[in-house]
């Protein structure tokens, strides 16, 4: 656990007092305390992991559960507005800005949760709704709304969300108008 928070904050500008590097700190320790197999043993790590995640939540704005898997040097920009859903998964090196949302598309589908690759950066007030994958190192714009897979390196924008540059060689790239036809309704 330690190393990997070294690495945090490492990724994090070595600024211990940025609220993501906080919010990250104690979604780490709630991930490590779930290792304790003792109930009794982990129950005041439990309530210690608790205090931790309302203060950034509550404090920061920051709603990083430790059910949902983040991976290494992820860097939450700016705190303010931050959702992530307890089910949803952030790869390595992925960037959140202000006001950005993973979660659930409907409540039908509680494990829907987006699904983040390696590299990722999201726009301030970026929402990427239900059981969406951004590919690999894919830039998704302020306040656009995904609601469709993303192409790995490419740049989505608008609402919904569309290919508005995408990496040569990829689908997107070669079909970039027609990638998120079906994700709106009205054709646009």
């Amino acid at each position: 656990m330690l190393s990997v928070i070294g690495e945090d904050y490492r990724a994090n500008g070595r600024d211990w007092t940025r609220p993501g590097f906080r919010a990250l700190a104690a979604y780490r320790f709630g991930v490590w305390r779930m290792g304790i197999r003792s109930k009794l043993l982990r129950a005041p790590f439990s309530i210690l992991y608790r205090a931790l995640y309302r203060f950034c939540r509550n404090v920061y704005g920051i709603e990083l559960p430790y059910s949902a898997r983040v991976g290494r040097k992820v860097i939450i920009e700016h705190q303010g507005g931050i959702v992530v859903h307890g089910a949803a998964i952030i790869g390595d090196r992925c960037i959140l800005r202000q006001n950005c949302t993973l979660g659930l598309r409907t409540l039908d589908a509680p494990n829907e949760a987006p699904v983040l690759m390696e590299g990722v950066s999201l726009g301030a007030g970026a929402v990427v709704l239900g059981k969406v994958t951004v590919g690999a190192n894919a830039m998704v714009g302020a306040n656009a709304v995904v609601l469709a897979d993303v192409p790995a390196g490419a740049v989505v924008v608008g609402v919904p969300a569309r290919v508005l540059r995408a990496s040569p060689g990829s689908a997107a790239f070669l079909h970039a108008p027609d990638a998120y036809a079906e994700a709106d309704p009205r054709g646009r």
